[in-house]
């Protein structure tokens, strides 16, 4: 488990709500994702004082203000570059990031990798809506090519990220999916990704009523979810459909949706989200590109690695050893300075 302190008395979800107006949209998915962290968070028994929201700038960067926890609403891009500061300086605390798809694929993108890669020990929420919803409906990193939106009259000619892809592709140790409209399976997934020991990015598909209304239609309609969604559980045969009539094999490390009355059962996919080699989970987050037709949900990679913030502490605890607590004055006048006159 995230190693943050952890408290004695009970909490509950109302003890992390504010006195704050909620400023969403009626009928935003941020609200269904608000109730489930409220409700998640107690039950990690951490001090709400030990707890830290971190935001950008778009619609779901509120969040912190609607949080009775501390926060920090910063800036475009940045939230992933203060959070780590911050976890560096002070690993006990339990530090989250709430972040769009345009404030941490645009803008923030090199933030984004470069904290997977480090692998600090804090908690990625990536509301995921394929559009700017803030500044009023232009495309976003994850739009759709096509996409028409004010920004793009005639389509988006952009090929959109896939943020779990890129994610595996920065080496990245927890990565996971869920959705709004499913709040049970959101709650279990941000536990996982609480008690996993470094970074962890979880990708919420968030439905903006306003301005990308039903962008994931095909998973959240009556007939979508049984038909289109891949539910992923390690150590499970990887099986979907209305009547479990389709499965996933890999094939040469990529993989692949048969119908199950052309294989065999031995050739189905047994989930493992241990796997040190990320190709298999980078391969699952590309069964679908966007929400369009079998999509995977769940935890695609839970891998251990040491952590930036460990690390730092350990060469802080050499240096000192080794030469004493040092003064930063005598630092800030040491070797690289001049006088100018």
């Amino acid at each position: 488990m995230s190693e943050v302190l952890q408290t004695t008395s009970p909490l509950t979800a109302k003890d992390f709500q504010t006195d704050q107006d909620i400023r969403w949209c009626p009928g935003c998915g941020d609200y269904s994702i608000l109730a489930q962290v409220q409700k998640v968070m107690p039950t990690l028994g951490i001090p709400r004082e030990n707890i830290v929201i971190v935001s950008g700038i778009g619609c779901s960067s509120r969040f912190p203000y609607y949080m009775e926890t501390y926060g920090m609403h910063s800036i475009h891009g940045r939230a992933t570059a203060v959070a780590s500061g911050l976890k560096a300086t002070r690993p006990e605390l339990s530090v989250w990031i709430v972040t769009g798809d345009g404030d941490s694929l645009s803008i923030g993108g090199n933030h984004t990798i470069h904290l997977l890669r480090r692998n600090f020990d804090v908690n990625i929420m990536m509301f995921n809506n394929q559009i700017y919803g803030l500044t009023k409906g232009q495309y976003s990193p994850t739009s759709e090519v096509q996409k028409v939106t004010k920004s793009t009259p005639f389509g988006s000619i952009d090929h959109p990220f896939n943020p779990l892809a890129l994610s595996m592709g920065a080496d990245a140790t927890f990565v996971a999916r869920s959705m709004d409209r499913d709040p049970k399976h959101m709650r279990a997934v941000l536990m996982r990704a609480q008690e996993h020991v470094g970074t962890s990015l979880v990708e919420i598909y968030q439905n903006c009523n306003v301005f990308n209304d039903k962008a994931f239609e095909q998973l959240t309609s009556k007939e979508g979810r049984v038909a289109n969604r891949i539910n992923l559980v390690h150590g499970e045969k990887v099986i979907f459909g209305a009547e479990d009539e389709f499965a996933v094999t890999i094939e040469s490390g990529e993989a692949k949706i048969a119908k199950r009355t052309d294989i065999d059962d031995s050739q189905i996919y047994v989930h493992d989200i241990t796997r040190e080699n990320p190709s298999v989970a980078f391969s699952l987050s590309r069964l679908s590109h966007g929400p369009y037709g079998p999509t995977p949900m769940g935890v695609f990679r839970k891998v251990q690695r040491e952590t930036y913030n460990e690390d730092v502490m350990k060469q802080i605890d050499f240096a000192k050893d080794s030469k004493g607590d040092g003064e930063l004055d005598k630092l800030v006048r040491s070797l690289g300075t001049w006088d100018v006159k």
